[in-house]
């Protein structure tokens, strides 16, 4: 079975160059790598043209997308790639040696169409005490083989047969290009249309954190950009089907939870600042659910 892993990367040279040593060491080396460059610029060029003048065991293929849009970038990646099965990962992670043989084993095994994996943060030992403590970029994880939830659905460690995702327009929903949702987007689309994806929990692939993200702020505009997304997939219908009432109280309790989440930031600040600072990324998620109702849409990537 050919497999392709899939990169979109933006300015991330020396990440992006350990990515590339991690998939040269798996035990199931993939038959193709594809990277599409997000900068228009190509600075991700001289790190292909050394891992291909290093002669990995992988054809290796590369493309500059040049506007900015995470969504035509993945499917750029997409467009290039010719294996039957399409793992994707991002720029920013580390594969172990097990990786892409844990992801198509578990495929096999729960005859799935596709695979998810978990990706695990590495906090520095130096970040601030409060963001250790608080596992803030913690994801929740499911038993191998389990069916992954609607509202589960995201990329960074992911395998998905690759007639799957060419039979699906775009594949990517280009209107997400310059927010967060494109992965999900299209998760929950396959497997609405009984595409059967599971979680694999030995399949791990690690992340580490870099300095922009420890912080108070980008925590905030995570949890409002995914708060938002969820609102406007769930007004959309696509979890479960909702009418006017249903959006009434959808609103209501959004709008309480704000209120609860907004006096517990208060209340819980003396027991220490992860505490609080948890409750704040509720409140910031709420108030991403009621901006769901607006026109308005945060733009991570912008």
């Amino acid at each position: 079975m050919s497999i392709t892993v899939c990169i979109a990367t933006y300015q991330r040279p020396e990440r992006l160059a350990a990515l590339l040593e991690d998939l040269r060491k798996q035990e199931r080396p993939p038959d193709q790598v594809v990277i599409a460059d997000n900068d228009a610029s190509g600075s991700a060029r001289a790190v292909i043209e050394r891992c291909s003048a290093s002669k990995p065991p992988f054809a290796l293929d590369y493309g500059i997308q040049p506007d900015r849009n995470i969504a035509m970038t993945r499917n750029l990646t997409v467009s290039l790639a010719r294996g039957r099965w399409i793992a994707f990962i991002d720029d920013d992670e580390r594969a172990p040696s097990r990786w892409l043989k844990q992801l198509l084993e578990s495929a096999s095994e729960h005859a799935a169409d596709g695979v998810l994996g978990p990706v695990e943060p590495d906090v520095p030992a130096g970040a601030p005490a409060w963001i250790r403590r608080g596992r803030f970029y913690d994801f929740p994880r499911l038993p191998s083989g389990a069916v992954v939830p609607l509202n589960r659905m995201r990329f960074g460690n992911v395998l998905l047969r690759g007639d799957c995702l060419r039979a699906e327009p775009g594949p990517f929903d280009v209107r997400y290009g310059l927010s967060t949702g494109e992965d999900g987007d299209l998760l929950v689309r396959l497997s609405k249309k009984g595409v059967r994806i599971v979680w694999c929990d030995s399949a791990c692939v690690r992340e580490p954190i870099e300095a922009p993200r420890l912080t108070l702020l980008w925590l905030l505009r995570r949890a409002l950009s995914g708060g938002q997304e969820f609102g406007r997939q769930t007004l959309r219908g696509v979890y479960y089907s909702i009418g006017p009432l249903g959006k009434l109280h959808f609103f209501v309790r959004a709008s309480a939870q704000l209120t609860i989440a907004m006096g517990l930031t208060l209340v819980c600040l003396p027991a220490g600042r992860h505490q609080a600072a948890a409750w704040l990324m509720k409140a910031a998620a709420n108030l991403g659910k009621l901006t769901a109702f607006l026109a308005w849409r945060y733009r991570a990537y912008a």
